[in-house]
């Protein structure tokens, strides 16, 4: 009997596609990350006097209000009770957290003041509005 010997073969990873999946995943990665997590509600912001400054972003809730004078608490629709409750739990929580009021341009002015009642009622004091610059 004869015997046969089988050429050995090396196993190896092939590097061609190496760069392709690179270049997705760069892609994946800068798509992820443009992705805006933030709820916004569609307003006509009013314009800012010319003593308006500029605040942090960090560590804050924003209240919007529409034309139509809804509520939304961070982009979620909400009642003045939920409000209530949402910022007395915030000022025993983190009482530095500063509130964004945000409203429309035509929000009736009794909306915007039941919101106002209730942070003076409940002696919140770090409270911003927020406008649209002029310039």
């Amino acid at each position: 009997m004869m015997k046969f010997s089988r050429p050995r073969r090396r196993f190896s990873v092939p590097m061609n596609a190496t760069s392709d999946v690179a270049f997705l995943l760069l892609i994946f990665i800068m798509l992820v990350a443009l992705i805006n997590y933030r709820k916004e509600v569609k307003i006509d912001y009013p314009e800012a006097a010319k003593a308006a400054s500029k605040v942090s972003d960090r560590k804050n809730l924003e209240l919007w209000m529409d034309k139509s004078g809804a509520v939304y608490i961070d982009g979620s629709p909400s009642t003045l009770a939920e409000v209530e409750n949402t910022i007395g739990e915030l000022y025993r929580n983190a009482p530095d957290t500063r509130i964004h009021v945000i409203a429309d341009r035509a929000t009736p002015f009794a909306r915007v003041n039941d919101v106002l009642a209730i942070l003076q009622l409940l002696e919140y004091r770090v409270v911003s509005f927020v406008v649209r610059d002029k310039t």
